[in-house]
């Protein structure tokens, strides 16, 4: 056997290996990297943690990455936003996102709401007076060119409606203002809107996602309320630097595959709408390249310029 199949084999070796997140610390990420570093400590030795690197729209840690030695020991919890959207809305985003990474699998998807103030008691009626009022009603979201903004943009363009975007410095103040009616509604990841949903705080008009969730089964997906395959949310990966010897790839395909799959860590994950992705670099490629797609025409119909 070839010395470097051998040393591949035995990856990680008893090395502390950095797994690189793109937001700071707190949340459903650093859930999703507690049971990844968990997991893949467990099944191929070797000390797995987490490295905490926000900024500039996940580029920053995005950039750390692709730049770092290709042999396993700093990888990276990539997200929809550095893959599909960071890279066409910022005009140097300081990677490729397919030639600097070797993507080894989508590790879990997560689902969001659209959420309202309770004044809104449908999609139908927001919408309806969004036609009669254009530009009156507002939409917050953490940002400009984000998931959030994007599915809002789309949502415009199906309905023919049109609506005051006001950007906010993170998800946390868009909820606060979306609870105390100085937005009308948005697009929210699935854990932070769900307390408030449950507590009347917020109206949950909306699921954009294949099936009700089991969590809160009467929110309507889109497709129940005639937006037909409006399906959408953000997921995360599990993304080493190119050049990265295939041997540990698979190795670490095969463990966070393992990992995500017990079901300890689903019974994390579910209450926080994180739901399993289909596995592996194929299916990864084929949703990136498919969203990257999308990304690009939401950005450009929303008149977002590269920065």
């Amino acid at each position: 056997m070839p010395r470097g199949a051998r040393a591949d084999a035995a990856y990680p070796g008893g090395q502390t290996v950095s797994i690189v997140l793109p937001y700071a610390p707190g949340g459903a990420p650093d859930v999703l990297a507690q049971v990844l570093t968990q997991g893949l400590s467990a099944r191929l030795g070797g000390t797995f943690v987490m490295e905490h690197k926000p900024g500039a729209s996940t580029t920053l840690a995005a950039r750390h990455v692709a730049r770092a030695k290709p042999d396993g020991n700093t990888l990276l919890m990539g997200t929809v936003v550095t893959f599909t959207t960071a890279p066409y809305a910022l005009r140097e985003p300081g990677y490729d996102a397919v030639k600097d990474f070797a993507h080894i699998t989508m590790i879990s998807d997560t689902q969001f709401l659209l959420v309202a103030h309770p004044r809104w008691r449908s999609l139908e009626e927001v919408l309806a007076a969004a036609r009669q009022r254009p530009g009156q009603l507002s939409f917050a979201t953490w940002g400009v060119g984000t998931t959030a903004h994007l599915m809002m943009v789309d949502l415009m363009a199906r309905t023919g409606t049109e609506l005051l975007h006001v950007p906010y410095s993170g998800s946390p103040p868009a909820l606060t203002d979306t609870i105390a009616g100085r937005a009308d509604l948005m697009f929210s990841t699935f854990a932070p809107a769900r307390p408030h949903v449950e507590a009347g705080r917020l109206k949950a008009l909306a699921i954009p996602s294949p099936a009700r969730s089991p969590v809160l089964p009467d929110v309507p997906t889109m497709d129940e309320l005639g937006q037909k395959e409006f399906v959408s949310s953000g997921w995360f990966t599990l993304s080493a630097p190119a050049g990265t010897p295939p041997a540990i790839l698979s190795r670490l395909e095969k463990a966070a595959t393992e990992a995500f799959a017990a079901p300890e860590a689903r019974a994390r994950l579910d209450s926080l709408g994180l739901v399993p992705a289909r596995p592996g670099p194929e299916a990864l490629m084929e949703r990136l390249t498919r969203e990257a797609a999308l990304n690009q025409r939401l950005i450009k119909a929303a008149g977002i310029k590269p920065e």
